[in-house]
């Protein structure tokens, strides 16, 4: 009777190694690690092969990439005289006019210290600000906005 539930809890074991670790307990293991791996096998997924033989890729004629002019923002247009003399050029993008006045901001340490959104502005930063004493960085982008030249 005995032999019976053991060959009963490996037919209902589906992992393999728990049936093996069942089977090794008793003393007919052998009879249950076969009959234990032909249900396991019996069960386990087979996965379709793929085939090797595959189409070739039509190969595409070797086009040579073409650079990609900058747009938007990092297109180099005319600037006012204001912020050119800041910026030493009469052209400029407006990423490079906004990398430049920070390292101004920075290297100058014209942020607050407590609140580090506020920077102040010098006699330098007020011809390009509207003469305002304090701008948020946020009002950066505003305030640059019309020092560059519309170009249609």
């Amino acid at each position: 009777m005995s032999s019976f539930f053991i060959s009963f809890k490996a037919l209902l074991a589906s992992p393999a190694s728990a049936s093996l670790a069942a089977a090794a307990q008793f003393s007919s293991s052998a009879s249950i690690a076969t009959s234990a791996k032909s249900v396991t096998s019996k069960t386990a997924k087979k996965t379709p092969k793929k085939s090797t033989t595959s189409k070739p890729k039509a190969e595409k004629p070797a086009t040579p990439r073409t650079t990609t002019r900058p747009s938007g923002i990092f297109k180099i247009v005319p600037i006012s005289p204001a912020l050119g003399r800041f910026l030493g050029a009469q052209q400029a993008s407006r990423t490079d006019a906004v990398k430049q006045i920070w390292n101004y901001i920075k290297s100058h340490n014209l942020q607050n210290h407590d609140n580090k959104r506020e920077i102040f502005c010098d006699e330098k930063l007020k011809t390009i600000f509207d003469g305002k004493e304090k701008v948020g960085f946020l009002e950066i982008g505003k305030m640059l906005s019309r020092h560059f030249v519309k170009s249609s």
